[in-house]
């Protein structure tokens, strides 16, 4: 009898504390990251025929490189296809993480996590374990982040493994800029699982400012894509907080509006540029497999 196996794994908005799950960091110190999952999707179909042939193929709602994790989406959209229906999704993560690594992406683990856990998630990780909460704010809460964080595609392609290798070599060497930074980071990490569990959202903004103090630390080169668009904006009030997404230097940039009012015309005005909003819900299922009989 034929099989169709269909997943479909979000990608994921890195709130806060990003850099800070990658086992250099964390087999020292503990990292922290906030994020959130969202209805942007890694699609995989698996056919399998009545004579026992395969044919797989992907999809993507949003293109690799974009800074929201989609690669590591990707692999747990694979491995979730060719395992059991019965597999737990942390050891889902934990193989697709593996599996990445292999490939030669020396990343961090947050978005394997995002991906298979859905919904909003605080992690700590620590050497090569993880640990998660998940964070259910309000209705009221969510929609305030749904409504006000806008993300925006810069259309800037990344590879975030080429942009790790320069800080963990300098991290690794002992220079404390770069410990410093990324320990801004873990903190920025921290601050926004308060923000987001106590709804504060001026933690939120706080969180995010002190997010991108500590990845312009690491190198300037990470946000100078959006840099100048973004800091008009703050000087005129109409943007709260920014940063980019995964590893910066290109791809998707998340900002928080100062006022409901501003959205219409930030959009504008960034589509001006070249830049593309991303319209985003927060997906609270996580990686979702279907098995049928066509």
């Amino acid at each position: 009898m034929a099989r169709r196996i269909e997943v479909r794994a979000p990608a994921r908005i890195d709130l806060a504390g990003g850099w800070t799950d990658v086992p250099t960091y964390c087999g020292k110190k503990s990292g922290e990251v906030v994020n959130i999952a969202i209805n942007q999707y890694v699609r995989a179909e698996m056919v399998i025929d009545e004579d026992r042939k395969l044919s797989v193929s992907y999809t993507t709602d949003m293109p690799t490189g974009s800074g929201l994790g989609t690669s590591g989406a990707m692999n747990v959209g694979f491995i979730t296809t060719i395992m059991s229906e019965f597999q737990d999704v942390l050891e889902t993560a934990e193989l697709a993480y593996q599996f990445e690594a292999l490939l030669g992406n020396k990343g961090g683990r947050q978005d394997q996590w995002a991906s298979a856990l859905g919904g909003i998630n605080h992690l700590t990780f620590k050497e090569e374990f993880v640990t998660f909460e998940t964070i259910t704010p309000s209705d009221k809460f969510c929609q305030w982040l749904e409504n006000n964080l806008l993300l925006f595609n810069s259309h800037i392609t990344h590879i975030s493994g080429d942009l790790h290798k320069s800080v963990w070599q300098r991290f690794e060497a002992g220079d404390q800029k770069i410990v410093q930074g990324l320990d801004m980071i873990r903190d920025a990490g921290l601050l926004m699982a308060n923000g987001v569990k106590t709804e504060s959202k001026a933690d939120v903004i706080d969180a995010m400012k002190l997010n991108s103090a500590g990845v312009d630390i690491l190198g300037i080169e990470l946000h100078e894509p959006f840099r100048d668009e973004l800091d008009n904006l703050s000087q005129q009030n109409k943007v709260s907080a920014w940063k980019a997404m995964g590893a910066g230097g290109g791809g998707v940039v998340g900002l928080i509006v100062s006022s409901p009012q501003y959205i219409n015309e930030v959009i504008e005005q960034l589509k001006q540029k070249g830049w593309t909003n991303i319209p985003w819900k927060i997906d609270f299922d996580g990686v979702v497999r279907q098995e049928t009989n066509p």
